[in-house]
């Protein structure tokens, strides 16, 4: 069939030529049309999938918008998120999704009927990441370098797919930036008086509240929740005490004692930018058992406490009074395995196997203490240890200070939200290759993670801000 537009293309050409006097150009075309029998203008042009997530750029703990637009009704459709990390893994998470009659498809209004996630899950692209199909075992994503972001590409695919099949050809893709760190705030990093860590400051002149993080006996310096932490208006000081070079050696064990805590935290109250009686603590793991030693020595006295699915007394044998530590590896006596020779540390922190001595005198506590609790919690005892900080404060006439939040469903690593959860991971490679269990089911973790961050930063908001 002649279409319209191409009559007309000719028309004009030859008026150009002169061989139709441009008086007639509008006879001509009404001639034209009538001549065709009155043809309807029909474009040939059809607007392409769209896909947008917004905002483009965001904090890590910032939900993101994810929509599609001039698609087919009712088609089926997959939306996949794909990044690597900064070891070059390949992690993936998709869903699949059935567009709506006028041809759109919105996460945070539309259901995954498929993929790595079920269900209306706005953020299940982002905190249902895992390792590609064929990755390495014991994988588990943390940012390293916390002054780059995550990139994280989004893509619309044909039909319900796998997308490392590579079944269907991609209609649209966008790609966002998840950061821990906001435009503005400051990393410093501290080497003074012996205290090994990284000072994250917010934008601003201060005097602001402040948080000293500590983490678990994974060591080296974990950075990305106190630079989240001082994106969120809070100056943060995330500090090592086990396996970093600069620290002594060997990295297997804690050569630092309660003074080390001490002058960190004296370090962190003292700084000019700080409010000095505004200052809390945050640990996870085992950084709880030297929260609440840190917390209850006689010159210390923070605002606040949050502990993380951690022990009241340490689960390795101190060689010392002042809190330093024999080789993790060398008690085993409660080390539980499953069928895949995966290692659980769990029983290693029930009060009951912990040494007396050891146990913390929670009862010296003057602060409000926020508990976050995982109930699938494999790594640590986690619930008996609430219970007996819960009893130990009442006993002192101390209830008050104690709040709990418990999170059926969530394992041990409950970090900052729409990251995803490893149930498993390399823990170790010498002397030999270990993988631990750290429990948790990626749906009930995730939205543990979300309600513990809320609650985290409501906590803080309460008790730490001048």
């Amino acid at each position: 069939m002649v279409r319209a537009h191409l009559s007309v293309t000719t028309l004009r050409k030859l008026i150009e030529m002169k061989m139709i006097p441009c008086i007639s150009v509008h006879r001509n075309l009404t001639c034209l049309h009538h001549a065709l029998g009155g043809i309807r203008w029909k474009s040939s042009y059809r607007q392409a999938p769209l896909l947008t997530a917004a905002p483009a750029r965001g904090l890590i703990d910032e939900p993101i918008s994810v929509k599609g637009r001039f698609l087919p009704p009712h088609c089926p459709v997959t939306v996949c998120a794909q990044m690597h990390s900064e070891d070059g893994d390949l992690w993936e998470a998709f869903g699949h999704y059935n567009t709506t009659s006028d041809g759109t498809v919105s996460l945070t209004r539309d259901h995954s009927v498929g993929g790595s996630y079920l269900g209306c899950e706005p953020m299940g692209l982002f905190w249902g990441l895992q390792p590609a199909p064929g990755a390495r075992k014991g994988l588990r994503l943390r940012k390293k370098n916390v002054e780059t972001p995550f990139v994280v590409h989004v893509s619309l695919l044909d039909g319900h797919v796998s997308p490392s099949e590579r079944q269907s050809t991609e209609l649209a893709a966008v790609t966002t930036e998840r950061w821990y760190m906001a435009p503005g705030v400051r990393r410093i990093e501290i080497r003074q008086n012996g205290v090994v860590g990284t000072l994250f400051l917010p934008p601003g002149p201060g005097p602001v509240p402040a948080i000293l993080d500590l983490w678990g006996m994974g060591g080296g310096l974990v950075e990305y929740r106190a630079a989240l932490f001082a994106s969120r208006g809070y100056a943060s000081l995330s500090l090592a005490y086990l396996g970093h070079k600069d620290l002594p050696a060997p990295r297997n064990r804690i050569n630092v004692g309660d003074s080390y805590f001490k002058t960190a935290f004296h370090l962190l109250q003292d700084h000019p930018q700080v409010c000095a009686d505004r200052v809390g603590i945050i640990g996870l793991s085992f950084g709880v058992y030297l929260t609440l030693r840190l917390a209850t020595q006689p010159d210390i006295s923070p605002s606040c406490l949050i502990c993380i699915n951690g022990p009241v007394g340490s689960t390795v044998t101190l060689s010392d009074a002042d809190g330093r530590t024999e080789q993790f590896e060398s008690d085993q006596k409660y080390w539980v395995f499953d069928d895949d020779g995966y290692v659980s540390f769990k029983a290693l922190s029930l009060p009951a196997n912990l040494a007396p001595e050891t146990i913390v005198k929670i009862e010296k506590l003057t602060c409000p203490l926020l508990c976050i609790v995982g109930e699938d919690d494999l790594s640590s005892s986690s619930i008996e240890c609430a219970n007996l900080m819960e009893e130990t404060l009442r006993a002192a006439g101390k209830h008050q200070l104690f709040t709990c939040l418990s999170y059926p469903g969530a394992g041990h690593l409950i970090e900052p939200p729409y990251t995803p959860n490893s149930r498993a991971s390399l823990w170790s490679v010498k002397p030999v290759k270990q993988i631990t269990l750290w429990g948790g089911h990626l749906a009930s973790h995730a939205a543990a993670q979300e309600d513990a961050w809320k609650k985290t930063l409501e906590f803080l908001e309460t008790n730490l801000r001048c």
